[in-house]
Formats: C-alpha cells, structure tokens, sequence
C-alpha cells in the first residue's frame, strides 16, 4: 500500500506502533463480522461470507464498524472500567477471544521499569527458554554494547554463536543503533540480536538485513511480549471459547 515510513514509525502513548494497532483492530472487527477466520495469530483467511463480498465500501465498512461496536461496547466498558475510545488500547492477538489486550501495555510499562541489569537477565532468561544454550550475560563498559552471549543449536552437527544488545527504550532504535552494534560483533559470532523494549524504525529495520553484511535479528516491545505469551513465561493464560456460526454453515451446504 505504499504507507509512508513516517506513518509506520508514528507510536501511540504506549510506545507502541500507531499503524500496527489500527490494523490489529481492523481483523478484530472483520473476524466479529464473519468476514475473515480467526483462527490464528497473524493469518488472515476470508470466509465463505467473506469471498461472496466482493468488495467493502467505504460506506460498508463504517456500518460494519458500528454493528460490531455496538455489540461489545457495553462488554467493553464493563471490563476496561473507565476506559474510552481515545485511550487506544491494544487490539487483541486472537480476535475470537478476548476483545482485551490490555496486559500487552502492563507488561511493557513493568519491563521498561526494570534496572538495565534486571532487563539484561530478563532477556538472558527469555534466550534460554527459547532454546538458546549457555546465554551468558556480560555487559561490560567498553564492550561497544554488547550485552551478552549464547549458543543455538541447530542440530546436533551446527551450531551458532550469538551476541545480543538489550535497550530498554521506549523511543525508537535508528539504523545507527544497529550499524553500532553490527561493529561490535564484527569477527566475534556469527549472529546478533537486538532486544528493546522500543520499536525499531523502517530504516532501522532495513540496515538489519541490508546486503553484504552480517544480519541482526529485530525483537521489539510488542515481539518481547508476543514471546512471553508463547512461552507463558510471566504470564497466566486464561482461555474461553465463542461458538463460530460462520464456521459450521460453510459445511452445512
């Protein structure tokens, strides 16, 4: 769509992306509606109902915004207290779910209060739950920002070395974040990885993984989280299910 890298960098006061939480809302309105599956996290599939609107006008898409609104309006107030359209919260992560994301927020609001050695182990234990092996933390002056190593094991025959840098911002990382960090680690791993708390810039994002030299995998706040729920690692899951009509009546036919 062509959307301007200004537009995607803008954030919300959460520090989270603008442009991403506006889409996030955008599948959980078109899931509410029958339009799109949501069976999960980051695929969007059309239903039948879907595929037989050929097109959603303006006009159709504002009208679909305020049925679906009206519907969980008053669930919404109930569960978010004093909460109100202009407050933006977090779109959920599976729309078929929960209409609130809201422990999304908390857990950036509580991993940007840490100390920068706390973020340092936080990181260190997230690494290792995710199947890095001996993650070390370092963090020493003079290091050129390099925050800690580890190992991932591909296989039992290949392996990695792998330096990590942890910024607990909640501005954005630059290109020039990673291009300092990509010095750092030049001839010591052959991998880097970026935590923030943050969000990284479309140009940042795109010095990550430019041509020629060694790539830097990105994790931001929102990815941080992503991470957690995956893992249920500081976080409870709490599961409920709604009977999908749409679903069934694409085989009753």
């Amino acid at each position: 769509m062509n959307i301007a890298d200004a537009v995607r960098a803008e954030a919300m006061s959460s520090g989270l992306p603008r442009f991403d939480n506006q889409v996030g809302w955008a599948r959980f309105y078109l899931a509410k509606a029958g339009l799109i599956d949501a069976s999960s996290r980051g695929v969007w599939s059309l239903t039948e109902k879907g595929r037989e609107l050929n097109k959603l006008s303006s006009r159709q898409a504002l009208d679909l915004f305020k049925h679906v609104h009206d519907q969980f309006q008053t669930r919404r107030t109930e569960e978010a207290g004093s909460e109100t359209e202009d407050t933006e919260p977090a779109p959920p992560e599976n729309a078929a779910l929960s209409p609130s994301g809201k422990h999304r927020e908390v857990v950036l609001e509580r991993l940007r209060g840490l100390p920068p050695g706390g973020f340092e182990r936080f990181c260190q234990r997230l690494l290792r739950e995710s199947g890095f092996q001996e993650v070390r933390v370092t963090g020493r002056s003079g290091d050129g920002g390099i925050d800690g190593i580890g190992i991932l094991q591909v296989s039992p025959l290949v392996s990695f070395k792998v330096l990590f840098q942890c910024k607990r911002y909640s501005e954005v990382v630059t290109p020039s974040h990673i291009r300092d960090f990509r010095g750092a680690m030049q001839g010591r791993a052959d991998k880097g990885i970026f935590l923030t708390t943050g969000r990284f810039t479309p140009e940042a994002k795109r010095e990550a993984i430019r041509d020629g030299v060694p790539a830097i995998e990105l994790v931001d706040g929102g990815l941080l989280v992503t991470m957690l729920e995956k893992l249920s690692l500081g976080l409870c899951p709490v599961q409920s299910f709604e009977v999908s009509p749409e679903f069934f009546e694409e085989f009753e036919k």
